[in-house]
């Protein structure tokens, strides 16, 4: 059903969690809601139509979902306990002897569960690098029931034309999934690009603050099959978000925008920086007019090209992790989306996956630029005997 609702601009939507407040004390940001079970009156009847059990029902949680349905101009929302929990929600939607069109390159996380999970239920897997429209069309060639792409890939940066893939998984019979961690939707508004379902590990930016594991799936038609599925995976595997995560996660969200086009500012010109450095081969960043996916993500990504990138450092696995090993404002840890810059050594997390060694993955934050650009200019220059 469609919600006719006024639409305010995404900055006002998260700044004002749209609209939620503690009703009970007049605050003007939500309480935090922790009860399980809910009471009902003499009769028996329900105290409030909307509460029976803490599994679906909980007033913060659903604050929390309706900011960011609204920022993903979505018909609905829900979230889970991480972003795996919301992955495996939609793969576990798929019928045993069902057929899935998976992207490589993608987040290793999404790979090994699915490649694991359809070899237990009997589901054909097709791995296909799907920037390439070519290889996406010959693979929906054949029925399938999910199309699962990444925008921006995550080490790789490619870009896929989330129209086209739309196109193409409707010809298959398929539902097209599209997680836009790395791009979030302040950049990539991916439903209304064609996607049957947005997916995000919120855990990432739009928690922002590096302490809320969780993870969301909007759509823009809730009586499809696959949401109805996904919402009974939901409240029978009983994957939901607690209410003080999800408390968090919509304090996170009402910075959201001012956080990811900082961030994203600050990666275009670390990029730019970066390419002129002579210990660095290349920079992965869809930012750059030299990457390849440059003219998509221009059409299909607003205010900015994100908060990721990757680097190649000259040499090897040695050399790389001796740049990662002297960095001193650029922390070491493996996540991204934060408001701290993060650098991962991927070979190092993902052996045997085909990344090259010498891969650097940086996550960039809201620091000040020129204190970056010194720390990596310090790194790249610096060689410890």
């Amino acid at each position: 059903m469609h919600r006719t609702v006024k639409q305010y601009h995404p900055a006002t939507i998260a700044a004002q969690a749209s609209g939620h407040f503690d009703v009970d004390s007049s605050g003007v940001i939500p309480g935090i809601k922790l009860a399980t079970t809910y009471l009902r009156g003499p009769d028996y009847a329900l105290l409030s139509n909307d509460n029976s059990y803490g599994r679906d029902d909980n007033d913060t949680v659903r604050a929390a979902e309706e900011t960011l349905r609204q920022l993903e101009e979505a018909e609905a929302t829900l979230l889970f306990p991480s972003g795996m929990a919301a992955v495996a929600s939609v793969f576990r939607a798929v019928p045993n002897g069902g057929r899935i069109v998976l992207q490589t390159g993608i987040y290793h996380g999404v790979t090994a569960f699915a490649e694991s999970f359809c070899a237990r239920r009997g589901i054909e897997l097709e791995r296909v690098d799907v920037s390439d429209a070519d290889l996406l069309r010959a693979a929906c060639e054949k029925p399938a029931d999910i199309v699962w792409i990444e925008v921006p890939s995550n080490p790789w940066l490619k870009i896929t034309d989330i129209a086209v893939a739309s196109k193409l998984s409707r010809e298959a019979g398929a539902f097209l999934v599209v997680d836009g961690t790395a791009a979030t939707p302040i950049m990539t508004k991916a439903l209304s690009l064609g996607a049957d379902i947005s997916m995000h590990s919120a855990t990432k930016a739009l928690n922002g603050h590096s302490d809320v594991m969780a993870g969301s799936l909007s759509c823009l038609n809730p009586e499809s099959v696959i949401w109805q599925s996904i919402m009974r995976d939901r409240h029978d595997a009983g994957a939901i978000i607690g209410p003080f995560e999800a408390w968090l996660l919509l304090r996170g969200l009402r910075t959201l925008p001012l956080r990811v086009e900082k961030m994203s500012e600050n990666a275009l010109a670390l990029a730019r920086f970066l390419e002129s450095r002579e210990n660095v081969d290349e920079v992965w960043y869809p930012g750059l007019g030299s990457s390849p996916g440059h003219h998509i993500a221009k059409r299909q990504m607003r205010s900015g090209f994100g908060y990721l990138m990757s680097i190649l450092i000259r040499g090897g696995s040695l050399e790389a992790l001796g740049v990662a090993g002297r960095l001193e404002l650029v922390r070491r840890a493996t996540s991204l989306g934060g408001v701290e810059t993060l650098v991962e050594h991927r070979a190092t997390i993902e052996p045997q996956s085909g990344i090259p060694d010498n891969l650097l993955r940086l996550s960039i934050g809201i620091e000040h630029i020129h204190d970056l650009e010194m720390d990596l200019d310090r790194a790249l220059k610096t060689k410890i005997f």
